[in-house]
């Protein structure tokens, strides 16, 4: 009955599809993953700078966090694998088991463990606002994913 009216529709979906990519908003992270090291288990989001006011209050410390995350079927344990920043900052996992296709968010403050937050027991920031850079490594000290931001990375 109407000839144009699936050119129509098209056109009008892939301007939408154009429309919500360009909303999206620009990547503040950089992903590096070495070559050598292909692991399922990856860093995830990055929130490095505190909302609201960097006051050290255990509150503000735990809104600093980075997120590990497994994104294959099988679980890994990363026990003795270790999280630090550029300036040498490093918290070691315990026996964690990370089931697949999940994460487990890495807080600065202090706080209790459980099966999708981590706490570093820090009394001052380790991420640098201005920028840094977030290094997970294996239990044999292999660097396995890092993440940048910023001027200082």
């Amino acid at each position: 009955m109407f000839p144009n009216a699936s050119r129509v529709a098209m056109a009008v979906l892939g301007s939408a599809a154009l429309t919500a990519i360009a909303a999206l908003p620009a990547g503040a992270v950089g992903h590096h993953a070495p070559h050598h090291a292909r692991s399922a288990v990856v860093l995830g989001a990055v929130q490095y700078d505190s909302p609201g006011r960097d006051d050290r209050s255990n509150r503000s410390l735990n809104a600093e966090w980075v997120t590990v995350r497994n994104t294959g079927r099988t679980p890994v344990n990363i026990k003795g694998w270790s999280l630090s920043d550029k300036s040498g900052h490093a918290y070691r996992f315990g026996n964690l088991r990370l089931n697949g296709h999940s994460q487990v968010r890495v807080h600065t403050g202090i706080g209790r463990d459980n099966r999708t937050d981590l706490y570093q027991d820090r009394r001052n920031y380790v991420w640098d606002n201005n920028g840094d850079r977030a290094i997970l490594r294996s239990d044999r000290h292999r660097v396995v994913d890092t993440v940048a931001w910023g001027r200082r990375h």
